[in-house]
């Protein structure tokens, strides 16, 4: 079969990028259709495929404002002609799965999120947005979800990241979607050697959802140490916090800093709500103990009393029940068997597994 796969924009490597890659190697001579492609910013292997754009690319200053073009991108999707292929892939969590494709072709939809700035997450974007922003995100909000809505239609078959994911998608959408976990690089962190120290880790960007206020107040309100690595964080709010001589912020990290960081952190905090949520796994598979809100794709990831905690409410107050209740049980994750066993779901050699064994059906009908 002729494949295209459709990812939302190429400008940085994260979890999608990293779905694209693994799918890459399923189909080493599918072609790639984005709207936004920074080269410099992807990896070799997306990088050795033909990238072919649609008119977003040409914009002014399109690799850095390319979500402010979001209005745009049903209207470009029109452009992109897929006529010639037999099986698309769209990688979705911008409007990519409104592409048209041929009666005759199969268009599978990997949909990492329907978009949270038009759903769920509408009025935190929109508190978070300056003024201009947020005029325009209401003029055009009902516009927007009714194409997003009617886009889905397109689609032959949903597969997502997370249950949380699914319920999100039958809620929007209307469409049943099948659970595939998203490729993770466990190997890089399973040999991790645990020597933990007197310091809980916080570790993402400064995006709102994340919460890394209810982190940063919890340690401070209960007197305990912690490291906050990732970009983002304004400088005044690193002063405030850092005035209490309980956190350090380190800024960007690279991977081998942030192994240590897994290697010597108590547990990882993850106070927020996410999809699916790479960085629970990461620490998981580096034995690191995580105490996460109960909510969002950590419902998939993380075993209660084994290879982390849940706590129900998201404030300062309930993460110190949490983190009292874990250090009274601390001692109960130092097996690292739990811990392995648990990540092994979450390898690329299980997600290219189940994705070919989804694309070994339709071949045979």
């Amino acid at each position: 079969m002729k494949t295209a796969l459709i990812h939302y924009w190429l400008v940085n490597m994260r979890g999608g990028e990293k779905v694209l890659e693994a799918l890459l190697e399923l189909f080493p001579d599918a072609d790639i259709y984005t709207h936004v492609y920074d080269p410099s910013s992807v990896s070799d292997t997306i990088n050795a495929h033909h990238v072919y754009t649609s008119f977003i690319n040409k914009l002014p200053f399109a690799k850095k404002l390319y979500q402010k073009y979001m209005p745009l991108m049903p209207r470009a999707l029109n452009g992109l002609n897929l006529d010639s292929y037999d099986l698309i892939i769209s990688s979705e969590a911008g409007p990519v799965k409104g592409i048209v494709p041929n009666p005759d072709a199969y268009h599978i939809c990997y949909c990492h999120s329907p978009m949270r700035y038009l759903w769920d997450m509408y009025h935190q974007y929109a508190s978070e947005a300056s003024v201009p922003v947020r005029f325009f995100m209401r003029l055009l909000l009902p516009s927007l979800r009714l194409w997003d809505i009617s886009s889905a239609n397109l689609v032959d078959r949903f597969i997502t990241n997370s249950h949380y994911s699914a319920k999100r998608i039958a809620r929007y959408y209307n469409r049943e979607a099948e659970v595939v976990f998203p490729p993770v690089d466990i190997e890089s962190y399973l040999d991790t050697v645990r020597r933990p120290e007197d310091f809980y880790l916080f570790f993402g960007q400064a995006v709102g959802y994340k919460r890394a206020d209810i982190a940063l107040e919890a340690c401070i309100q209960s007197g305990r140490k912690l490291v906050v690595a990732g970009a983002g964080f304004r400088a005044k709010d690193q002063k405030k916090y850092s005035a209490s001589g309980l956190v350090h912020f380190t800024g960007r990290v690279s991977n081998d800093a942030l192994k240590s960081l897994y290697s010597r952190a108590k547990a990882l905090l993850f106070p927020g709500i996410e999809d699916f949520g790479i960085v629970p796994v990461e620490a998981n598979a580096a034995g690191c103990p995580v105490i996460a809100y109960r909510k969002g794709g950590v419902l998939d990831t993380l075993r209660d009393g084994e290879t982390g905690l849940f706590f129900d409410e998201q404030s300062p107050a309930a993460l110190i029940v949490a983190l009292d209740h874990f250090e009274a049980i601390e001692e109960r994750f130092t097996l690292r068997e739990p811990f392995i066993r648990q990540v092994q779901q979450f390898s690329k050699a299980a997600f290219l597994s189940q994705i070919e064994g989804i694309i070994a059906v339709r071949r045979r009908l």
